[in-house]
């Protein structure tokens, strides 16, 4: 039999379109290049301009969009735009439709929480069924 998860209740999040999530500390947005292929498209240019212009090769990892480094932030997605938020919003990345039912954010009650506190979209609004949150945990699009 299996243990039931921390989270058997659901969690709630709805997403506030703040930015927390596409600014901040470094990291990797990881892409495939069936993701690849779907941004080219919305930006009406080949996948080879689009992954030199905004993509970067993570050694022995994958591929990353590419950072801009901001001011007030430390760092943006290349697509995030502050008060517009994220311009490939359709064609957003796995790693972005997932958040923030990641393996690692739902991994603890801990991790959850320390994370909700950069969240305001984390423990407010809609309720998300454990099924729901573990499926999408399970898919995360994180290497």
């Amino acid at each position: 039999m299996t243990a039931k998860p921390w989270y058997s209740d659901g969690l709630k999040f709805t997403c506030t379109q703040c930015g927390n999530c596409c600014t901040g500390a470094p990291g990797f947005v990881w892409v495939s290049a069936g993701e690849i292929a779907a941004l080219a498209r919305r930006l009406g240019i080949d996948q080879a301009s689009f992954r030199a212009r905004y993509t970067r090769v993570i050694a022995g990892s994958g591929i990353s969009l590419k950072e801009i480094p901001e001011v007030e932030t430390g760092n943006s997605c290349v697509f995030f735009k502050r008060g517009a938020g994220c311009t490939v919003y359709a064609d957003r990345p796995r790693q972005c439709r997932t958040w923030p039912f990641w393996r690692s954010l739902v991994a603890s009650p801990a991790a959850w929480k320390s994370h909700a506190r950069g969240c305001p979209g984390m423990d407010h609004g809609s309720l998300h069924p454990a099924t729901h949150i573990a499926a999408t945990a399970a898919r995360d699009g994180l290497l």
